[in-house]
């Protein structure tokens, strides 16, 4: 995993606006319409070859293929793993209960989720059977997509991201006698979708907001203490599914959730930050730049960074249609450095911008000037620190 040695170096979360052509079609295959499946991967193709040449023009050292190819967070393990079945939610039906947030501002929440674009009949995952990998085509072109649109272009490195086990496992079991033995299922068959990836020669990013936002679906709410025994469960199911891939090609990504929401209940990631650090990875990748959660910088003067381990904090935020100015950039950036040295310091965005493929988070145009904020940002850091 590079370093920032003699520059800042730059990334971000992972996913990226799909274009629309795009989203058409993924649109007609979670609606249950018929879609052609040549298609579908045309434009993918097409799709990945230009986030790829977008990252690069906005000057981001260490990109993704946008996720380009996935529907969403749960859908996608969906595809790739098999024992689960696809249950419809209907236009105004929940997929799970409220989170507490929710309850506290239902006023707020009831006009908001009526500003979702993808409202439409979907499906969400059930494990109804004994779960196994069933991707390895799927991974596979992601991987010479990826290869293909890095052709030619100038990256320090690259990395492809796959969902925790702790996350995927959010959804309904009907088929293993409990939440452990659910978790190192899914743990024992994404693993090789994790292995795929580091041996095609990427980074692999392990996405988990599930570890700070599952806190929040906790309705009545628990204890920090026992929210941690939960936690430690897909911690070890996460470490189980990473035995024998190098730390140095591993990085965690957890964040609060992408929604643009109060986040009043948000738990504060002193109380579970030994729990990330806990994780077998090289670098980790944390929210860090919205009004939340931007004060926790300071959590670093008091909590030691393992040696031999990056922090990836967002110094750009998902949550805003303002561009940050990159001389905030630069300031959140040295704040870090001034933490943790900035030999272990590479800066990054707080959360995805499209997790969901029909619902990006921030207009494409946006998206990609803050990237270009974050780039010019990193330069001028570098410029203050290594002169």
């Amino acid at each position: 995993m590079k370093r920032s040695t003699e520059r800042i170096l730059t990334t971000h979360a992972g996913s990226l606006p799909r274009p629309l052509a795009l989203q058409n079609v993924i649109k007609a295959y979670l609606d249950g319409q018929s879609y052609e499946e040549v298609e579908l991967t045309g434009q993918i193709q097409s799709a990945v070859a230009e986030v790829v040449r977008q990252q690069a023009d906005a000057g981001v050292d260490i990109p993704s293929d946008g996720e380009q190819s996935k529907t969403g967070f749960l859908l996608y393990g969906n595809d790739r793993l098999s024992g689960f079945e696809l249950v419809q939610i209907q236009p105004g039906e929940r997929p799970r209960a409220r989170r507490r947030d929710e309850e506290a501002f239902s006023d707020f929440y009831a006009e908001y989720f009526k500003t979702e674009r993808d409202q439409g009949p979907r499906r969400q995952p059930l494990c109804t059977g004994p779960i196994s990998y069933t991707g390895h085509a799927l991974i596979q072109q992601d991987i010479e997509n990826f290869q293909a649109a890095l052709t030619g272009v100038a990256t320090e490195e690259a990395f492809l991201p796959a969902i925790a086990p702790g996350t995927f496992g959010r959804g309904e079991n009907q088929y293993y006698p409990d939440e452990e033995a659910f978790l190192y299922a899914i743990a024992d068959a994404i693993k090789e979708e994790y292995k795929a990836i580091v041996d095609a020669g990427f980074l692999l990013q392990i996405d988990d907001p599930g570890l700070p936002d599952t806190w929040d679906m906790q309705v009545p709410a628990l204890s920090v203490e026992e929210y941690r025994k939960l936690a430690v469960i897909r911690i070890d199911a996460l470490n189980h599914a990473l035995d024998g891939i190098p730390e140095d090609r591993v990085r965690y990504h957890i964040c609060w959730g992408s929604w643009h929401g109060p986040h009043s209940t948000d738990i504060p990631l002193k109380e579970i930050v030994d729990l990330v650090l806990r994780v077998n990875a090289g670098g980790y990748s944390i929210e860090a730049a919205n009004p939340r959660h931007e004060h926790e910088w300071k959590l670093w003067e008091d909590v030691k960074l393992p040696e031999g381990k990056v922090l990836i904090p967002g110094v750009i935020s998902h949550s805003t249609n303002h561009i940050e100015h990159s001389e905030l950039v630069a300031q959140r950036i040295t704040n870090f450095a001034s933490v943790v040295g900035v030999e272990n310091l590479v800066a990054g965005t707080d959360c995805g911008f499209s997790q969901r493929a029909l619902n990006p988070r921030l207009h494409p145009s946006i998206v990609w000037a803050k990237l270009q904020a974050l780039s010019e940002g990193a330069k001028i850091a570098s410029k203050q620190i290594f002169g």
